[in-house]
């Protein structure tokens, strides 16, 4: 039973709940107010009565000391006797107005003889008759006076107190509940309508859209409830930048696999193609056989330094469970010097010009990996210019950062692309041939071989100038 009561109870909305706590409260306040009220009510109309009785009693004390007894009902329904005590024992006096049983009237003039006090007051029952207030006081010595008062009329007012006050607060606690319940669900509202907020939540199709568009816009709540409503928007806000995050990394993922797998499908076609003429000149044509077998390596090549790429991209993605870097001091224009004389020897219609002080720079750095990046930029400013177009690399230190600026005055990188230069497999011109003009990684894997380093790399373009700035702290580390 209790276990089903607990059941049902959690199942109650909240409103419902605050409302029966609010009811069980007032429950508890209106029976302690209700008994406070009662017993002073109780105890009131026991001293008024006293009070009389004790008014009563000084005149018939006087009548009892100048007649030996006192005669006739002050008010209807009291008994009066006087009572001659001797020896522990009362003797009534009379004539008496006593009841048939007076035992009570006799004990309560026993008592006051031996307790040796003026008077006592006690309730007693009387055969016949009922409850009885009793007042003893003596008259003389050895004579004790008692007047016996109904309480019929205290016990019928105190069971009509107790009944309007039973009415009067079921009553109040009824309407204490059904409108407590009702501003109870009023001010819950707000929080209603952030559970059906959350139920749009759970609803929203995230496989066409990663936004959520729903939000608690509800006012009227109250500070508190204003602060959940801000902080479960705040949530919210946090959720959607999360979830378009995810999404945005998921769509790039999903282009990267299908670039990754487009970019080894070429070379893997190639050679498995000159695999199979390898195959027949050797059985057919053996003069071909040699320039097949170099065609084969040169692809083999191609692919192996692809592979390079996306394993080191990978690597560097991975920083904070790798160090792909190898840290020594190193100067850097000496490396752009270095970089400058291999462009040269492989591109000789490009013009290079190298710009550095006669100082070292010298930091913190990965010689190979710059040294990559520098190829990287250079190869990037050759491919994409014609020939005879000029290309330069500066040298310089500027706020705390060593600067390299490889620059060229080709056509220019058109401002629709420039924000995409750096992804992975992105080409500026989509026609231009893997042979010619590389997998696309080159930019990729320099901004990430920067990046850890520490450092940025800025590109500007228009058409005759365009520079790829890379600026690394001179406190360089990963």
């Amino acid at each position: 039973m209790i276990r089903r009561f607990r059941e049902t109870y959690r199942r109650m909305r909240l409103g419902t709940r605050l409302a029966l706590g609010l009811g069980v409260l007032s429950l508890v306040a209106f029976a302690v107010v209700g008994t406070a009220l009662s017993m002073y009510m109780r105890d009131y109309l026991e001293r008024q009565l006293n009070d009389q009785m004790k008014v009563v009693q000084l005149t018939q004390t006087e009548e009892a000391k100048e007649n030996d007894n006192a005669h006739g009902e002050p008010y209807w329904g009291w008994y009066t006797a006087s009572y001659k005590v001797s020896a522990g024992t009362a003797e009534i006096r009379r004539p008496a107005d006593a009841p048939a049983d007076d035992a009570a009237l006799a004990a309560a003039a026993e008592a006051l003889a031996d307790s040796g006090s003026t008077d006592l007051v006690r309730t007693a029952h009387i055969e016949g008759e009922g409850t009885y207030q009793l007042r003893a006081c003596a008259v003389e010595p050895g004579v004790v006076l008692v007047t016996a008062a109904p309480m019929k009329d205290i016990d019928n007012t105190m069971q009509q107190l107790v009944t309007v006050q039973v009415v009067a607060f079921a009553l109040a606690l009824l309407a204490l509940v059904v409108i407590g319940r009702r501003v109870l669900r009023r001010g819950l509202r707000p929080l209603s309508d952030m559970a059906h907020t959350a139920r749009g939540i759970t609803s929203h199709d995230f496989t066409e859209s990663a936004r959520l568009p729903v939000r608690a816009d509800r006012g009227n709540g109250g500070p508190e409830v204003e602060e959940l409503r801000t902080a479960f928007n705040t949530m919210l806000e946090h959720i959607d930048d999360s979830l378009a995050v995810r999404t945005e990394a998921e769509q790039r993922l999903r282009r990267f696999v299908a670039d990754a797998s487009h970019e080894l499908r070429t070379p893997l076609m190639s050679v498995r193609g000159y695999a199979d003429l390898f195959q027949y000149a050797a059985a057919n044509e053996p003069a071909e056989r040699d320039k097949h077998l170099a065609r084969l390596r040169a692809e083999a090549a191609r692919m192996g330094i692809l592979l390079d790429d996306l394993l080191l991209l990978a690597r560097l993605d991975a920083a904070d469970v790798e160090a792909p870097l190898r840290l020594v001091d190193a100067d850097l224009a000496e490396l752009a010097r270095e970089a400058a004389d291999a462009f040269r020897a492989g591109h000789p219609d490009h013009e290079l010009t190298v710009q550095a002080g006669p100082e070292p720079v010298r930091l913190s750095l990965d010689p190979l990996r710059i040294r990559q990046v520098l190829d990287n930029l250079l190869t990037n400013a050759a491919v994409h210019t014609p020939a005879g177009t000029r290309v330069s690399v500066e040298v310089s230190v500027a706020s705390g950062a060593a600067v390299v600026r490889v620059a060229d005055t080709g056509p220019g990188i058109p401002a629709a692309d420039q924000e995409q230069v750096f992804d992975r497999f992105y080409r500026v011109d989509k026609a231009r041939s893997r042979d010619r003009g590389g997998s696309g990684l080159g930019l990729a894997v320099a901004l990430s071989l920067v990046r850890a380093h520490g450092g940025t790399v800025e590109l500007t373009s228009r058409p005759g100038a365009t520079a790829f700035t890379i600026r690394i702290p001179l406190t360089a580390g990963p």
